[in-house]
């Protein structure tokens, strides 16, 4: 049986900005493999706070990676939809994303997974800003990101729904009010172990 190897790439909802790293979603897929009898080493994280899609891509031009991983795993997007950058700029930074991706499995499209944008706009940090808008903006982005999988044919993961509960569920958030707890993680990391385990079982 060989051994899965994770390389996650995001912001803030990849580190699991808020909780224990090891509550962030790409240690809970791991141990959720392992549960399931599958062997899997800990996920290599390239992301922090605030990166945008520019800013992560000028990070894995710095970093010295394996030729090759098992899955890739991307959640990317928010930091260039908060700070108002163009959406054409956030599309060609995606495809340069994913075709880097697809580098690291080998031009298997199927062994990326692309989980979509959570919507800030409805947790209490936003509280002051205009939800409708952000809404609106975050669900532009993530139409994009879902025509691109479906084009490359790249595993899409609809996280946003569950953010949406956020407004009316804090327990879905950390104490910011902003970021999202480990039982956000937790669901958003069993549905990337559904799609692994199909491919590993």
């Amino acid at each position: 049986m060989s051994i899965i190897s994770i390389l996650s790439l995001g912001d803030s909802y990849t580190i699991g900005e808020g909780v224990p790293l090891y509550e962030s979603f790409p240690y809970l897929v791991v141990q959720a493999l392992r549960n399931n009898s599958l062997m899997a080493n800990a996920p290599e994280i390239i992301a922090k706070t605030g990166f945008t899609t520019g800013e992560l891509l000028q990070e894995i031009s710095h970093t010295t990676f394996l030729e090759t991983y098992s899955f890739v795993t991307l959640l990317i997007g928010v930091n260039n939809q908060y700070r108002g950058l163009e959406v054409a700029i956030f599309e060609k930074e995606l495809i340069e994303l994913i075709n880097f991706s697809l580098e690291k499995v080998n031009h298997q499209s199927k062994k990326i997974i692309i989980l979509s944008i959570p919507n800030w706009g409805l947790t209490p940090f936003a509280a002051e800003r205009d939800e409708e808008a952000i809404t609106q903006d975050i669900q532009q982005y993530n139409a994009l990101v879902k025509n691109t999988c479906l084009r490359i044919g790249c595993n899409f993961i609809d996280i946003t729904k569950q953010t949406n509960l956020a407004k009316e569920n804090i327990a879905l958030l950390t104490a910011d009010g902003l970021h999202y707890s480990k039982e956000s993680h937790q669901q958003w990391a069993n549905e990337v172990v559904k799609i692994i385990s199909l491919q590993e079982m």
